[in-house]
């Protein structure tokens, strides 16, 4: 039941991932992100800054459990059309861990301003024509909120259109009687804005205490509304064989966005491979990292970047 819906590897906190090939952004508070920064060999090209997913999932689209390479992927593919990419450690992943302890000292808004920092850092460089943001999963979230004003577009990639508890409700809802048993008062209460003292073992993943707060906040901000705040051109790409995130949230960010394209892809899943239906079958290409990604998603994503300089 691990990879069964979005949230359920959530925080499962391992921070000593051992990671290359280093450029180091300072931001806002001082704290050391630390990134890959692939240049393309063309002068003057566009940056994508890429926002990792929920949990510790590092910059290549991994975690302690999993080796997919999904993001890695993505950012090559990206450079094979000439546009150069800067994927990186969240706080308190990898090796952006700083002197970070426990998941409860990270907020939502530490992950907004990280990636505010980050964007304009590379514009201070004034190395590169425009810069696109791109979230994946709770990166979308994330990278929609930052993008405001700074950044030159954007691209959602399984990007979800409700809030987080509605999304982990929703997602729960396929699980076996006994869990939503468990879970539904716990959600009740956290849509509250209100910790929960004694939590099942079954459910301590998801919603230990540590990260009851981190659920909250960032449940405050909703998808819709942050992505119709968006003056700039929006790319929205969902696989029709996500197990995570709907079509249906993908429709949602569309109608709501003021210049979006909506972009689904056929067979694609949450990391961006071709997969069955079966979620079983799905959740075993996760930690593949020998299956390719969609090579359609890589061209749709360059092409937008691209028609926007």
């Amino acid at each position: 039941m691990r990879y069964c819906f979005l949230f359920i590897i959530f925080f499962v906190c391992n921070f000593n991932l051992i990671l290359g090939n280093d450029y180091i952004v300072k931001s806002y508070d001082n704290h050391n992100l630390h990134g890959t920064l692939i240049e393309s060999e063309s002068l003057n090209s566009t940056l994508a800054v890429i926002i990792a997913g929920s949990g510790p999932t590092d910059r290549d689209g991994n975690n302690v459990n999993i080796k997919g390479n999904y993001l890695m992927m993505l950012a090559e593919g990206l450079n094979e059309n000439g546009i150069s990419t800067f994927r990186y450690d969240k706080r308190g992943v990898g090796k952006s861990l700083g002197d970070i302890t426990s998941a409860d000292e990270i907020k939502f808004t530490d992950y907004i301003n990280d990636a505010i920092s980050i964007i304009n850092h590379f514009r201070e460089t004034k190395k590169y024509k425009r810069i696109t943001v791109i979230g994946h999963s709770e990166g979308a979230l994330i990278g929609m909120i930052a993008s405001r004003s700074i950044a030159d577009s954007f691209i959602s990639i399984a990007g979800a259109g409700e809030d987080y508890l509605t999304l982990i409700e929703r997602q729960l809802s396929i699980q076996p009687e006994y869990i939503k048993s468990m879970s539904t008062p716990i959600l009740k209460q956290l849509k509250n804005k209100k910790l929960v003292d004694s939590v099942p073992p079954l459910m301590n993943s998801l919603f230990r205490t540590d990260v009851q707060m981190y659920l909250i906040d960032a449940s405050s901000y909703l998808p819709i509304v942050e992505i119709s705040k968006l003056d700039i051109p929006v790319l929205i790409i969902q696989g029709t064989h996500d197990i995570q995130i709907d079509v249906d949230d993908a429709i949602k960010l569309d109608m709501a966005a003021k210049n979006s394209q909506l972009k689904l892809i056929e067979g694609m899943n949450h990391v961006f491979r071709q997969a069955s239906e079966n979620r079983l079958l799905n959740i075993q290409t996760y930690g593949n990292p020998n299956i390719p990604i969609d090579n359609n998603m890589v061209d749709l994503v360059s092409e937008f970047i691209i028609n926007k300089t």
